[in-house]
């Protein structure tokens, strides 16, 4: 069984930020994707989902009509199914370490994404995702499992978060190698 590090805070905290100096850092070694804002005139239109291959995909927006929605935004499971939990599935398949920004509301209306998440995390794959602060029962059964770690990203730790991420990260590259 893998370890997985969980990167939760408020909305625009800059946990997308660590993400992508994860990315960076590891570059040839991670798969996963991340989620960005869609900004248009007046603000936030939606959200955009990319895979760490350059793939995108709208997945929420205001002008799409949906049964599942999260404040104004109408969700697209469809596209969450395709992209979102596919994506993390080929990367089980190819990298040692697996990235998901970000399991919150908008994600969770997909099983096969809940489905693929657990998938990672009961992996022995290395997997750093961000979560929604906001309290759910499938999160927080998530946060309760016994190989999983929850930090939370602040305002005071953020600066130097990223650096303790990569630390996590190559500690328990270097234990994988110990062991095999």
């Amino acid at each position: 069984m893998g370890r997985t590090l969980l990167l939760t805070g408020r909305p625009g905290i800059g946990k997308t930020t660590l993400i992508k100096a994860v990315v960076e850092q590891f570059r040839g070694q991670v798969g996963g994707f991340f989620t960005e804002e869609i900004l248009g005139p007046g603000g936030r239109k939606g959200f955009r989902l990319t895979t760490l291959e350059g793939r995108s995909q709208v997945v929420a927006h205001v002008d799409h009509k949906s049964r599942s929605t999260v404040g104004r935004y109408g969700v697209d499971v469809a596209a969450i199914d395709r992209v979102g939990a596919k994506v993390i599935v080929q990367a089980l398949d190819r990298y040692p370490i697996i990235l998901i920004d970000e399991i919150g509301r908008m994600q969770l209306f997909s099983s096969q994404f809940q489905s693929a998440v657990l998938k990672a995390v009961s992996s022995p794959k290395i997997v750093v995702a961000t979560l929604m602060l906001e309290d759910h029962p499938w999160t927080g059964a998530l946060k309760a499992l016994p190989f999983v770690t929850t930090w939370e990203v602040t305002i005071k730790n953020r600066s130097r978060l990223a650096a303790e991420v990569i630390d996590w990260i190559a500690l328990d590259q270097s234990n994988v190698m110990r062991s095999a």
